[in-house]
């Protein structure tokens, strides 16, 4: 049997929502108010509401929700040690990443990449409720420095799908409403280079939901999209393809033709008989889950049995496929990512450029 802190580490998303959604709220922009000593009027009152929900958009609901899911985990912890959780503590929050790293209960440990995120979403939460988290003390900058030096593996990587696999996924793929869709999506997240959130946060238009993570424009030579990203604003060029079958822009005007979609998010859940789109946004899980069934349905990796392949392959093997698979100017590769260093996108483009440049021969070898 899992012990209870290993159930608050691993335990899913939905479990946990309800009771932190309270918190999330009341942290994220809630609390904003006049000072006490002005007193209020409409247009004051008016500038309140519109800086609470300027502060309940500064950072993304998936990141909220981690953060409060690092800040439940850590009030569990000081708890079932006596102490509590404020004023921030560098020596207990030493302590509590030594634990991560190496717990005495018999947990799994957790990966120094997810400790770095639980100290992120504490020192977030902390500046929320007014105080400061001094990262830079030597309770905490030490001990993270060793458990890094100690711990620390190379990133894993998620395989790239290449041009093969893609064809062999969307041809897996049903020809009925839904699977119009999940062509469109996959072909266009794979020659966008788009991430989950890219994907499903598409608008039709400009401004056509308060949720809107970009929109599309089609042309007679292909589609823009304007996206609001990870690191700002930026437009994606997706041309037309060498035929329809694999073309991501006319499988995106089959999908919004055949649903009918007229205006709001591009792509929506599908009824039940799958003959009617519905208004409700795609969730990006869904991403993650159309990719790893369609790799399974198409049999790529046959050398491994179905739960190790399918762990290969996630939504960046749609970003990564991209950067793999275009014989291009690694500039424009970058531009296309939205990558603010050519270095970061070569982490993408896992084998491509792998011994063209052979340093042995140009030495003299």
């Amino acid at each position: 049997m899992p012990s209870g802190r290993e159930k608050s580490r691993s335990a899913p998303s939905g479990a946990l929502d309800q009771p932190l959604r309270g918190e999330r709220d009341r942290l994220q922009g809630d609390d904003i108010a006049l000072p006490a000593h002005i007193a209020g009027s409409g247009t004051l009152d008016r500038l309140v509401e519109t800086a609470r929900t300027y502060a309940r958009h500064a950072a993304s609901e998936n990141t909220l929700k981690a953060y409060a899911r690092d800040w439940a985990d850590f009030t569990r912890w000081c708890r079932r040690r006596g102490t509590a959780p404020l004023p921030p503590a560098p020596e207990l929050i030493g302590l509590y990443l030594a634990d991560l790293a190496a717990p005495v209960d018999g947990t799994p440990a957790l990966s120094v990449a997810t400790i770095e995120r639980r100290l992120s979403g504490l020192s977030w939460n902390y500046t929320q409720r007014g105080f400061v988290l001094q990262r830079s003390d030597r309770h905490i900058a030490s001990v993270l420095a060793g458990i890094r030096r100690k711990h620390a593996r190379p990133p894993v990587q998620k395989d790239p799908v290449g041009p093969e696999d893609i064809r062999a996924m969307i041809a897996t793929l049903p020809h009925d409403l839904r699977g119009l869709r999940d062509r469109a999506m996959l072909l266009l997240g794979y020659a966008g280079g788009l991430r989950r959130s890219e994907i499903v946060g598409l608008d039709l238009h400009r401004d056509d939901t308060p949720d809107s993570g970009g929109w599309i424009e089609l042309f007679e030579d292909g589609a823009l999209l304007t996206l609001n990203a990870k690191t700002g604003w930026r437009e994606v060029e997706i041309g037309r393809g060498s035929a329809d079958r694999t073309c991501p822009v006319h499988a995106l005007e089959q999908w919004l033709y055949f649903a009918k979609i007229q205006a709001g998010p591009v792509f929506t859940a599908v009824s039940r008989d799958g003959g009617t789109a519905l208004p409700r946004r795609l969730n990006d899980r869904h991403v993650a889950r159309l990719i790893k069934r369609s790799v399974r349905d198409a049999g790529l990796r046959p050398d491994l049995p179905d739960a190790e392949r399918l762990k290969l392959f996630s939504g960046h093997s749609l970003r990564a496929g991209l950067a793999s698979s275009a014989e291009i100017d690694e500039r424009y590769v970058q531009k296309q990512l939205g990558h603010a260093s050519a270095e970061m996108t070569r982490r993408y483009q896992r084998r491509r450029d792998r011994f063209r440049v052979n340093l042995t021969k140009a030495a003299g070898l």
